[in-house]
């Protein structure tokens, strides 16, 4: 199983609206998720920044290479593209995260 992380940056204001739409993540998209392969995954704030930590793991042969292509993933961007940093296609602005320790 592969760990992927990566950083997005929430604007100032949003964190319990960021927080709300998440904790009613639409099924559709959790499923598409998990089908792509994408499993125990976790989103975390630093407030002081605004930065946001995401880390999930990816199965072996997993296909979210392909996620960006698939529409439920784009109507999701476009939802959350009001309250954080997003590229002009409205998918976030993603900083990848080398994994430096790990520890079982």
């Amino acid at each position: 199983m592969q760990r992927f992380a990566f950083a997005m940056k929430l604007l100032p204001g949003f964190e319990a609206e960021y927080k709300k739409r998440h904790d009613e993540i639409w099924p559709e998209l959790a499923k598409e998720l998990t089908d792509a392969g994408v499993s125990d995954y976790s989103i975390y704030l630093d407030p002081e920044s605004l930065t946001l930590f995401a880390v999930q793991k990816l199965s072996p042969g997993n296909t979210a290479d392909t996620l960006p292509q698939r529409a439920i993933v784009k109507k999701w961007w476009a939802y959350m593209a009001d309250i954080m940093e997003t590229n002009p296609d409205n998918s976030p602005v993603i900083r990848e995260l080398p994994e430096l320790f790990h520890l079982d």
